[in-house]
C-alpha cells in the first residue's frame, strides 16, 4: 500500500489480530505510515453489546469506542515497524490516558477514528486518538501501546 491509500477488510485483517466480535475497525481511509491513520467503524443495530447496554437505549460502551481507536492505532504501529501478527508479532494496549466521551455513539452512526503517533522509544508507541460522528467528537484519549514478539 502506498502512503495515503485506504485499506479494505481483508488488509485489514492482515494487521489485526482481532476477529468477530472483536474487530472494531471496518476500513482505513487514509495513513501515512509513521505519522497518522484515519479510519471508520460503521455501528449496526446488530452489535451483540446493544443487548445490554442498554436495553430500548443502546450505546456503544466507552471502552469499546477506546479498543477501536487502539486497533485503528495497531495497524498504524505494525505498518510503522514493518511486520504483521502472522510474523509472530502483537501490540499490546498498555495505557490509556486523558480520555474523555463527548457524545454517545448509536446504531447507525459512522465512527471516524484517527490516530496520530506522538513518540516511539524502543517498543512503545504513544498515540493522540480521537473518535468522531459527523464531525463531533464522541471520544479523545491518549494510547500507548507496546509491541512484543510472541511467536514464530
Amino acid at each position: 500500500m502506498d502512503e495515503g491509500d485506504a485499506l479494505e477488510i481483508d488488509e485489514i485483517l492482515e494487521y489485526l489480530p482481532h476477529r468477530y466480535p472483536f474487530l472494531l475497525v471496518d476500513r482505513v481511509d487514509e495513513m501515512v505510515v509513521g505519522d497518522f491513520i484515519r479510519g471508520r467503524k460503521q455501528v449496526s443495530a446488530n452489535e451483540p453489546y446493544f443487548q445490554g447496554h442498554f436495553p430500548n437505549h443502546p450505546i456503544v460502551p466507552g471502552v469499546l469506542l477506546v479498543e477501536a481507536l487502539a486497533q485503528i492505532c495497531g495497524i498504524l504501529a505494525f505498518k510503522t515497524r514493518e511486520n504483521k501478527p502472522a510474523e509472530g508479532y502483537v501490540h499490546y494496549l498498555a495505557g490509556v490516558d486523558n480520555v474523555r466521551f463527548k457524545r454517545p455513539v448509536r446504531p447507525g452512526d459512522t465512527v471516524d477514528l484517527f490516530g496520530r503517533i506522538e513518540t516511539v522509544r524502543r517498543q512503545l508507541m504513544k498515540f493522540s486518538v480521537e473518535a468522531k460522528v459527523d464531525d463531533e467528537t464522541a471520544c479523545v484519549a491518549e494510547l500507548l501501546c507496546v509491541e512484543r514478539l510472541i511467536a514464530r
